[in-house]
């Protein structure tokens, strides 16, 4: 049992045989679906949360470490997408390098990183419902918007007194449905939404530099309170573990390889692109919000709104056009995550990790859809359940694992298999996977303790559905 935790693939092997997948995507719509992924709640709720819980104006800092973060393991995945241009993404390079047991425990990681990111934004999708409607005098009821949980650092889980989130609920269904029915119709629809939110962030930026207070940059990191992580440097590097949400997204380029028309060229540059025309956006963006608005006010699901509110009456048409797009902007989000993970599962029960109806491809969509269907019941479940501040740190947590497995494993490879042919390689190499790898942990440091039980409550569960069923099923074993 102990040799078969480390039973390995072979990269070059079935990998990347044909699964029935459709290939359909390029450079173009890798891109716009990165940023798609990037841009979304990120931007438009987290910055603001940041700046009022933990590093007020300075969050432009810990958006610019989240982003060095980012590119460390940009490169590291760049690298494995173009030698392993398959739909398991980090599963599968973790698979070829580190073997089976860290495979799955990556792939069971991912889960806190795809489908908790979906339910996550869909909350944040629904906050910005309840603004928009009640800017037409229609006032939803807080019973039936809000998570029926909450929680706080300090007091811990309560009941909020709210029923169900249904318009998170909804929006689930309706991108889970798009995402069921096939890669095409549900990368045009990105499409769209990407465009309509790059123009309504060069509006708020453009209309917004006319506003700033720079009152509101003084002082441009508050002095610590006394807390650790309440403001100051160390309240810069929890901002950054929340906001890190933010960048999420390039990397669930990595689960569609086998949906790239030339997915060794064209994945490492969709993540490359997407990540650096984000990271630019993030860096204006929280400058002119928290110069427009004092960080101590945006605390709210909606922080754009309250910004956007400042510009005054004159510009109540910007309010609507602009809280219409965020919603769309928030939709492509919740897509991008929804396939990342029904691909991450595909490839699991591929290799015989999960039962086989999480990989069988629907005759007609061409889509794995009954496993669509299990993650859209799931995520609808958290949706309607969960608080998004809570939802975001697990997000974070189970991104930053799974970057720290990515570095370590091109780390790992680079030793073991030198000669390798690279179509990409990571540069300064062995010194870019080892200090993502080590600035990944660093920064899951940062994220509250409560987060760190939960990750290792679901590794536990994951663990113990590995030795009860996926030991025993795989096909490597199988094949022995």
């Amino acid at each position: 049992m102990f040799t078969r935790l480390f039973q390995k693939k072979i990269i070059g092997g079935s990998e990347s045989s044909e699964t029935g997948l459709k290939r359909t995507l390029g450079v173009k719509q890798l891109t716009a679906l990165g940023i798609g992924a990037i841009i979304g709640a990120g931007i438009f709720v987290y910055t603001g949360q940041a700046a009022a819980e933990f590093a007020g104006p300075g969050v432009i800092f810990s958006f610019i470490f989240a982003a060095i973060i980012c590119v460390f393991a940009a490169f590291c995945y760049a690298e494995f997408a173009s030698l392993i241009p398959t739909s398991g993404g980090p599963y599968a390079y973790a698979y070829a390098t580190l073997g089976e047991f860290a495979a799955w425990v990556i792939g069971w990681g991912l889960t806190l990183e795809y489908l908790v990111s979906a339910s996550a934004v869909s909350v944040s999708f629904s906050g910005y419902f309840s603004s928009f409607m009640k800017d037409f005098g229609v006032t939803l009821s807080t019973a039936w918007t809000t998570s029926p949980l909450q929680y706080e650092v300090t007091t811990g889980w309560a009941f909020s007194g709210s029923y169900l989130n249904i318009p998170a609920i909804l929006i689930v269904a309706f991108i889970g449905g798009m995402v069921s029915i096939g890669i095409r119709s549900a990368s045009l629809l990105n499409n769209i939404m990407v465009a309509i939110k790059l123009v309504v962030i060069f509006l708020f930026v453009g209309l917004g530099v006319f506003f700033i207070n720079t009152d509101n940059w003084v002082p441009l990191i508050p002095e610590n309170t006394g807390v650790f992580g309440e403001f100051g440097w160390s309240g810069i590097f929890r901002g950054a573990g929340l906001i890190f949400f933010a960048y999420i997204g390039f990397d669930s380029l990595s689960t569609l390889g086998n949906e790239c028309r030339n997915p060794q060229k064209d994945l490492p540059i969709g993540m490359m692109a997407s990540l650096g025309i984000s990271t630019l956006l993030y860096v204006i963006v929280s400058l002119v919000l928290t110069g427009v608005v004092s960080y101590k006010l945006l605390f709210v699901p909606d922080p754009f709104s309250i910004a956007i509110d400042v510009l005054g009456s004159k510009f109540i048409w910007l309010r609507l056009f602009v809280k219409l797009a965020i919603l769309a902007a928030l939709c492509s989000v919740i897509l991008v995550m929804f396939l990342g993970q029904t691909r991450i599962f595909f490839s699991m029960s591929q290799d015989g990790l999960l039962p086989k109806f999480f990989g069988k491809i629907h005759p007609k969509f061409g889509t794995p859809f009954k496993n669509s269907m299990i993650v859209l019941v799931v995520a609808m479940l958290l949706a309607g359940t969960l608080p998004v501040v809570m939802l975001g740190q697990l997000v974070s947590m189970g991104a930053l694992f799974a970057f720290a497995f990515v570095c370590f494993s091109v780390l790992v490879l680079h030793f073991t298999q030198p000669n390798l042919k690279r179509p990409f390689r990571t540069p300064f190499s062995p010194w870019v996977p080892l200090l993502g790898t080590l600035i990944c942990i660093f920064q899951m440091c940062f994220l509250p303790m409560v987060t760190w039980m939960q990750l290792l409550v679901w590794m536990l569960v994951g663990i113990v559905v590995y030795f009860c069923y996926s030991i025993k099923h795989s096909k490597l074993t199988l094949q022995k």
